[in-house]
């Protein structure tokens, strides 16, 4: 049959990235607690396409999905990358790969236990013969205003605010730190089951620990530049606020040695 992707493009122009996006599969990752634990993943994928090439064959994308057996370690991600690379006869691949990643949390008084989730993506990216990871995960926290208290005669704001955090690295880095390092960041956790006892506990620990998005990313930021693994890191902090009607954010970025 004829291969029309094949034929002379019209308009000679390379494209960086072509591919697939949004395709979904089961996906088994590493668990601190478990071993392993079992989601969904929504993965995009791209490969480079030289400008005499009118396209690129999208089947094969599905067919180097079809050949991973849907374990996100590094090994196996990286065959992958590499596979759809050479499927696709390109220079350079991409593939995202987006999932909620759930830890079993205990509430800070009651210890009622429930499941947090949180948005994870893991981006493998290769370009030549260099293959490279980036991690990154968005975790909800609870802020109090520092300004609204020490102005004010009774009480303060509070808002949630989401701590997004990326990065590349040497060696394994588990989600789990980078939640937690996020965590500690704000004025306190945010948690799915909250008995009265908890609402009292964290309201407290909250009020006793106000933050600005400036505190939370510089904290962020102070635990990354201290994490032996951490190669470059990118920090963002949105709060979503209660008085006004618009949102607060910060964000670094560093390559660090």
């Amino acid at each position: 049959m004829k291969d029309i992707q094949a034929s002379p493009a019209s308009v000679s122009i390379a494209i960086d990235r072509v591919g697939i996006t949004s395709i979904r599969l089961p996906l088994t990752v590493k668990d601190r607690a478990m071993g392993r634990q079992n989601t969904v993943a929504e993965v995009d994928l791209s490969v480079d396409l030289p400008g005499e090439f009118k396209g690129t064959h999208m089947s094969r994308f599905v067919e180097a999905l079809e050949s991973w057996n849907g374990e996100l370690d590094y090994h196996g991600f990286k065959d992958l990358v590499e596979g759809v690379r050479d499927r696709l006869e390109a220079k350079n691949a991409r593939i995202t790969v987006r999932f909620p990643y759930f830890v079993r949390r205990a509430s800070p008084a009651s210890r009622a236990s429930s499941n947090m989730d949180y948005q994870c993506t893991v981006q493998g990216d290769l370009a030549g013969d260099r293959f490279r990871i980036t991690l990154s995960v968005a975790v909800p926290v609870m802020t109090v205003c520092p300004c609204s208290l020490a102005i004010s005669d009774q009480g303060a704001h509070s808002q949630r605010t989401v701590v997004r955090v990326t990065c590349r690295f040497k060696g394994f880095v588990w989600l789990e730190e980078l939640i937690e390092m996020a965590e500690a960041a704000g004025s306190s956790p945010v948690y799915a089951l909250l008995k009265r006892e908890d609402e009292k506990h964290v309201t407290e620990a909250a009020f006793a620990n106000p933050c600005f998005v400036e505190d939370v990313v510089r904290n962020m930021a102070k635990a990354l530049n201290e994490h032996e693994k951490v190669t470059w890191y990118s920090v963002e902090a949105e709060s979503f606020e209660s008085i006004h009607n618009h949102c607060a954010f910060a964000g670094i970025e560093r390559e660090k040695g």
